[in-house]
């Protein structure tokens, strides 16, 4: 590819590679952003519970992308930024950086049963205490434990000749041509092998799974130079100076750096995280995670998070599994033509229950079908799911003040309605949306030591206000406890 001409003026190149998809931006020292690229992202499901990708499907999508955000931006960036779906796994040849097998996606189930093993044998509590996490397959040990069963892999794993990480180290990898193996704080945090701490691997915890030491990358922090990607990329040399997994990216993309300030992304899952601060690690229960985040300038500091594992996922549910719409932009549209969704409630568990149920099991319900259930009606339902996952999320957490949103699904103005109806508290969604991107590109600014504003000081943000009282609000998450009640009970049957 032939360098791409203009002036930088502080410009940097953000990759946001998701579970769906992989996004680029350009985004200019002032925080506009002024190029963008976009490559969707096949899954696949080799059976019920697993979810895999094509590991050079997820670097080749993050060069295209990247590629077309730099032409349409017309100039040469200072740097690169990464954000990435976090806990998916993949593992590759050191020599050749050809990966082994599929990459073991977040959503994989396949772990259940050893997980419940684990918690059986007691050890919850202790992983609990050192990681901020619970023993669930969402979380990377099990799945790479998994594929070490292998007992070629396992050879190969112990005597060094092969590599292991989650996305954003697999693209370093590919990116520097082999030269870096690494990982940030705020993507090892979450595989319950590191240190809630520190985010350093932890030897104890190895040993659990049965990891080799050498199999995984070094561990750095989110802001800072970690190696250079190649010129035949994008053009020319490029140093690669921000990481972090795409909900600490979000957060910080929003300039949530104070203690108790939050936000929720809306992507393939729900993800609410609540800033705690950089003096220790808060104390985590009722199905909420701890997890490292980035401090005002990159540096190590901790968060709280709920996790939902179905948001937007739902959304292409309805579109490529049932035929019901065919673009989510119809969705807004569907569920104000209804006054209501008829009785009808769905509850997306395609894998598993997240926060705060944590139930590996649960599998999604429909209720209340009636003969005159329409297509409105199960699609208002399936957006009235997402927002009631948020607030399980929030109850849990003991409330926020506020909600900053981002994320696909936050552009769906009824949805965002009906979220602050729900909350009883102002919806507040900034004029940029892509706020995973948007951070990987603030840490990456810092990382060579220049900065780029909040996205919450850029102005145009649209802020959603609670239209409903609280009788209607009771009411309704009244309904929903109901039918998570009938998920679970189909899941304990």
């Amino acid at each position: 590819m032939g360098s791409v001409r203009g002036v930088s003026a502080g410009a940097i190149l953000a990759l946001d590679q998701g579970t769906t998809g992989t996004t680029a931006l350009v985004v200019a020292s002032d925080g506009r952003v002024t190029g963008r690229g976009y490559r969707e992202v096949p899954q696949s499901f080799p059976a019920p519970g697993q979810v895999e990708h094509d590991p050079e499907t997820l670097f080749r999508t993050a060069i295209d992308a990247g590629r077309d955000a730099l032409a349409a931006a017309g100039v040469e960036v200072d740097a690169i930024g990464i954000t990435n779906q976090r806990e998916t796994v993949v593992v590759w040849d050191r020599a050749n950086l050809t990966p082994v097998g599929p990459a073991i996606v977040w959503q994989d189930r396949r772990t259940a049963p050893r997980c419940a093993a684990l918690r059986a044998a007691g050890h919850e509590s202790m992983l609990r205490a050192r990681t901020g996490l619970l023993l669930d397959p969402y979380f990377s040990a099990t799945k790479l434990e998994w594929l070490l069963t292998d007992p070629v892999l396992r050879a190969r794993a112990t005597a060094g000749s092969l590599c292991a990480g989650t996305v954003e180290s697999w693209l370093v990898c590919r990116l520097t041509n082999g030269a870096a193996h690494v990982s940030d704080v705020t993507n090892t945090c979450r595989t319950l092998l590191a240190d809630l701490r520190t985010g350093q691997w932890d030897d104890e915890l190895l040993a659990l799974f049965g990891i080799p030491r050498q199999l995984l990358p070094r561990v750095v922090p989110s802001a800072g130079t970690v190696g250079m990607a190649a010129a035949e990329w994008f053009g020319r040399p490029i140093p690669i100076a921000g990481m972090a997994g795409d909900q600490q990216a979000a957060l910080f993309g929003h300039g949530c750096v104070t203690p108790g300030a939050a936000k929720i992304t809306y992507g393939t899952g729900a993800f609410l995280l609540r800033f705690t601060g950089d003096s220790a690690p808060p104390a985590a229960s009722d199905g909420i995670l701890a997890t490292i985040a980035a401090g005002s300038r990159g540096q190590l500091a901790w968060a709280l998070e709920g996790s939902v594992f179905i948001a937007g996922a739902a959304v292409q549910w309805l579109r490529d599994g049932l035929g019901l719409i065919h673009d989510a932009r119809e969705t807004a549209a569907l569920a104000g033509s209804v006054d209501d969704t008829g009785g009808v409630m769905v509850v997306p568990a395609f894998t598993g229950l997240g926060a705060p149920y944590w139930n590996a099991e649960a599998r999604g319900t429909i209720t209340g079908l009636t003969r005159g259930t329409t297509r409105a009606h199960l699609v208002r339902a399936t957006l009235e799911a997402i927002a009631h996952s948020t607030c399980d999320l929030v109850e849990s957490m003991g409330g926020v003040t506020d909600l900053r949103v981002d994320g696909g699904a936050a552009q769906n103005d009824w949805l965002m309605q009906f979220q602050a109806d729900l909350l009883g508290l102002p919806v507040e969604r900034p004029a940029v949306v892509e706020l995973t991107a948007y951070g990987a590109a603030r840490l990456a600014a810092i990382g060579i030591g220049r900065e780029l504003p909040a996205a919450t000081t850029l102005g145009g943000q649209t802020v959603f206000e609670p239209r409903r009282d609280d009788d209607w609000r009771l009411a309704r998450r009244a309904e929903w406890r109901r039918s998570v009640g009938a998920a679970l009970a189909w899941a304990d049957g």
